[in-house]
């Protein structure tokens, strides 16, 4: 297939890699000239608008930082005169794709609201999770592109805004348990406990998460907080479900606590620094750290 990817930054040149890798010819189009050119490098050609990518191509592939930006965007991409299916894997919210679903179900276009998780190591390796949402039909053609990118696929229904649900819900667990699990294993480190043997026995018992089986071991344990999702946008995606939670009438008592943490650690400086990086407030003010660089 011919596809059209918009937004080629840490996880959207992951999927163009990919793409490309698997035979397909990619027409990409970013705001990052150097992040066209690193597609560029690897076979794909450049596209100098949304609107002339979505006029070359009848799927567009959306991977794009905040839900504003995606309606922008999407708005773009409505005035080619070529696109027929719109996939958007970014996390959007349910609010906006409904907003992007009407905007070009107007113009004849179907949307897949496809989020993904797993962070940038998945996106390299395919194996991220796909939440997949829209119409079947359209889901179907766009199947075959969603298994280049992920290992499990989660059709979740008709309504395009099911899979963005779905995904922020995932967030806000994971953002949840992984400031609990910080709080926790400093306290252990303070009392004394080895930082590995601690993941060791949680991991194999019931305490573990994501956050304990993968972020924490990876990131934190030899103190290399490599970027891999920011503070930023794990805040965007908490904050998004629980003002969905709130038009449904569903009380949240304990998310809104990882969404105050992680504004404070915002304030800090910490917007654009990997989430577990928070950490470091919370070894600040207990005098104590939790892991150590190798010797």
């Amino acid at each position: 297939m011919k596809i059209g990817l918009i937004g080629a930054g840490n996880i959207g040149q992951h999927f163009g890699t990919r793409l490309l890798a698997h035979g397909h010819e990619l027409l990409v189009h970013d705001r990052s000239a150097a992040a066209q050119q690193r597609l560029a490098e690897k076979g794909a050609s450049i596209a100098a608008s949304a609107r002339e990518l979505a006029s070359q191509v009848e799927i567009v592939l959306l991977c794009l930082p905040m839900p504003r930006i995606v309606a922008d965007v999407a708005a773009e991409v409505a005035q080619g005169s070529a696109v027929k299916i719109v996939v958007d894997l970014s996390t959007t919210g349910p609010s906006v794709t409904q907003e992007v679903d009407a905007l070009l179900h107007g113009r004849g276009i179907a949307l897949i609201g496809a989020p993904v998780s797993g962070g940038t190591v998945a996106a390299e390796k395919g194996t991220l999770s796909v939440m997949p949402a829209g119409p079947e039909a359209a889901f179907r053609t766009v199947e075959p592109l969603l298994r280049i990118l992920g290992k499990n696929i989660f059709y979740l229904g008709a309504d395009p805004s099911l899979g963005q649900t779905m995904k922020i819900i995932n967030n806000t667990l994971y953002a949840t348990s992984m400031i609990a699990s910080c709080e926790a294993l400093v306290y252990g480190a303070k009392a004394g406990l080895d930082a590995k043997t601690m993941l060791d026995v949680i991991n194999v018992s019931s305490g573990r998460s994501f956050a304990t089986l993968e972020r924490i071991p990876q990131c934190v344990l030899d103190r290399s907080f490599p970027t891999r999702f920011t503070t930023e946008l794990l805040h965007k995606d908490v904050a998004m479900c629980l003002d969905e939670a709130i038009k449904l009438g569903v009380p949240m008592q304990v998310n809104p606590a990882a969404r105050q943490f992680l504004a404070f650690a915002i304030t800090q400086g910490d917007g654009n620094k990997d989430n577990v990086y928070t950490i470091r407030h919370i070894e600040q003010w207990a005098g104590a750290q939790f892991g150590e660089k190798p010797a």
